[in-house]
Formats: C-alpha cells, sequence, structure tokens
C-alpha cells in the first residue's frame, strides 16, 4: 500500500479549518474529526493499519452529523494543483451511494467555512 502524502499546504489548511470550526462551534466540534489515513508509514507498520481496518481513500476529515438528507459530511483537502486519486474517487462514490455522505473538497478556508455553514443550515 503506497502512503498517500499530504503536502504541509494542505496540513495547514486542514488545521486552520478545524480551528475555526471548533471556536464557532464548540458543541459540534467533537464530532469533525480527522482521518489520520496518509503518511509515509513503513511496510509492517502500512500492514498493521491495513489490518486494522484503514481504508485508502478515505476523506481526510468527516462531520459525523445528519444534515439536509445526509448522513455525515466527508471533506477532502486539496491544495495547489492536487487533484483526487483514483482511490480517493472510489471512496467517494461509495460514501455518497452507499453511505448517503456529503463530499466536499476545499481548496481554502473561506469554501470550508461557507461549505459548514450551508451543511448545518440544512438542519
Amino acid at each position: 500500500m503506497k502512503p498517500a502524502k499530504m503536502s504541509h499546504g494542505e496540513s495547514d489548511l486542514q488545521s486552520a479549518c478545524k480551528a475555526w470550526f471548533d471556536s464557532e462551534f464548540p458543541e459540534l466540534a467533537p464530532l469533525l474529526f480527522a482521518v489520520p489515513n496518509g503518511g509515509r508509514r513503513s511496510k509492517s507498520e502500512a500492514s498493521r493499519l491495513k489490518s486494522e481496518g484503514v481504508v485508502p481513500g478515505v476523506s481526510d476529515m468527516i462531520l459525523l452529523l445528519p444534515r439536509g438528507g445526509h448522513n455525515s459530511l466527508c471533506i477532502e483537502f486539496k491544495y495547489g494543483r492536487n487533484t483526487q486519486s483514483a482511490r480517493q474517487k472510489e471512496w467517494q462514490a461509495a460514501a455518497e451511494s452507499l453511505a448517503g455522505a456529503k463530499y466536499c473538497i476545499v481548496r481554502d478556508k473561506t469554501i470550508f467555512i461557507e461549505m459548514i455553514k450551508n451543511y448545518l443550515k440544512c438542519g
């Protein structure tokens, strides 16, 4: 399993978005969590994580809160010219069609804020 690589730009963006969310919606903060699915790992650690249930392509964050007919909000952070991998696209399709999730790609904090506000008002 080749590990996904998150640039510092994506990491910084994700951190800034989580900090904003926690500040604006402290009561919901525990429901928005990161899925540490990427990063460089040894073959033995990657094998162990796979046996524990790590699934390639899972979104970077999940808001485990139903709204507007969706069971959750899955958020994939992309920075610069980065695009979704084939596995991320496959996981997105499964999350949307099988689990009823809403899936969004976020490239900057302004988009994240707008997307969160829109999602939360659907409730």
